[in-house]
């Protein structure tokens, strides 16, 4: 099979097996399907992605509404400590050098784009603690641009269907080699597909081969059987 007939087939897949979720189109005719995170704005959107590295939605969900409530935007946060906001969020992983990237994010914020979330990849990327994963996530949901995040999900998923060469073996390059196949109208659909067939069917350990639809075009599950 070859690679443009490979991702005509997942995608499809994918939009029939995902037919029924609750779709957003916008004026520009951008669909747009939402992330398992909670939140109110794009502030805290931003927030949440944040906190979420290495860490599940669940945790998060469970931490971000005390937060919220108390620092609900950039200039709350923004005049918070890192040792408060530490108390907040202490059950995720990493929460010491979440909460200096948290406040240090919100004083970028505050200093120079007056407090709001700003639309570009270069911007986002300019504030501590927000990478390229992190900022295409905000720009694909919250600014319902083509942006793909490429997280552990989306990486190894990518892998084990074939979808990308073996040479890809940066998250950086499996977005490039997804973006070359995957229709613009699709790529923020196309990474949220991915990420949930890799968080509950294709998971890191014991894959639900058996369950799977796409096992017959899975490149590893070909070896392993």
């Amino acid at each position: 099979m070859r690679k443009k007939e490979l991702f005509d087939h997942v995608l499809n897949y994918f939009l029939q097996e995902h037919a029924d979720d609750a779709i957003v189109v916008d004026e520009n005719a951008q669909e747009h399907v939402d992330t398992e995170l909670h939140y109110g704005t794009t502030f805290q959107l931003l927030v949440a992605v944040m906190l979420s590295a290495q860490c599940t939605d669940k945790r998060i969900n469970m931490v971000t509404p005390r937060l919220f409530a108390d620092y609900p935007d950039a200039a709350t946060m923004a005049a918070a400590e890192p040792d408060v906001i530490f108390e907040y969020i202490k059950s995720v992983s990493y929460p010491n050098n979440k909460a200096k990237h948290l406040v240090g994010m919100a004083r970028g914020l505050m200093e120079r784009f007056g407090g709001e979330v700003p639309s570009t990849l270069q911007e986002l990327t300019s504030l501590p603690g927000v990478g390229r994963k992190t900022a295409n996530v905000i720009l694909a949901v919250a600014f319902r641009q083509p942006a793909l995040a490429v997280d552990t999900h989306v990486f190894r998923v990518s892998h084990r269907l074939g979808l990308v060469p073996k040479t890809a073996t940066t998250p950086y390059a499996v977005e490039i080699a997804l973006r070359k196949y995957i229709p613009d109208h699709l790529v923020a659909r196309g990474h949220y597909w991915l990420l949930l067939h890799g968080r509950y069917t294709c998971t890191s350990r014991s894959p639900k081969c058996a369950a799977c639809a796409l096992q017959d075009v899975c490149v590893s599950g070909k070896k392993a059987r």
